[in-house]
């Protein structure tokens, strides 16, 4: 079995970030931080006059490592036990479960239950019970 450290600090801080910025988000603009979202909407057939500001958000993302990188010298350890084939198959999972839910992750998870929404509370249910589900087949059985 993989252990995970303990990092309360950490996490606490990490999620600290992570609620201020989707607050920060809907106080500027009045728009829900939900990424699949944001990020889908960077491809046609979208053009409007929030596109810097979605390419500015995903940027924000790819940059933060790239940060952490400069100011500690180095990045956390990641390992990825599965292959590239499991990784494509997973993403493309992923993925059609945000659409197919209207959301992600950060969007029922983070801004919806927050919002105290019915809708995202049925949906964070359904995606941490799948991927509870699936972490015990993959430990158990894979």
């Amino acid at each position: 079995m993989i252990a995970t450290p303990f990092t309360p600090i950490a996490s606490l801080l990490g999620g600290a970030l992570i609620g201020l910025s989707a607050v920060l988000l809907m106080w500027a603009t009045g728009r829900i931080a939900g990424v699949s979202g944001i990020a889908a909407r960077l491809f046609p057939p979208y053009e409007d006059r929030e596109f810097a500001g979605r390419l500015a958000f995903v940027a924000g993302l790819v940059a933060a490592p790239i940060l952490v990188r400069i100011v500690s010298g180095n990045l956390p350890v990641q390992t990825i036990a599965a292959g590239t084939p499991v990784l494509i198959v997973a993403g493309l999972l992923t993925g059609f479960g945000a659409v197919w839910g209207s959301g992600c992750t950060s969007g029922h998870g983070v801004c919806g239950l927050s919002r105290l929404s019915l809708r995202s509370l049925v949906a964070t249910i359904s995606f941490m019970s799948a991927g509870i589900a699936t972490v015990f087949v993959m430990r158990h059985w894979g």
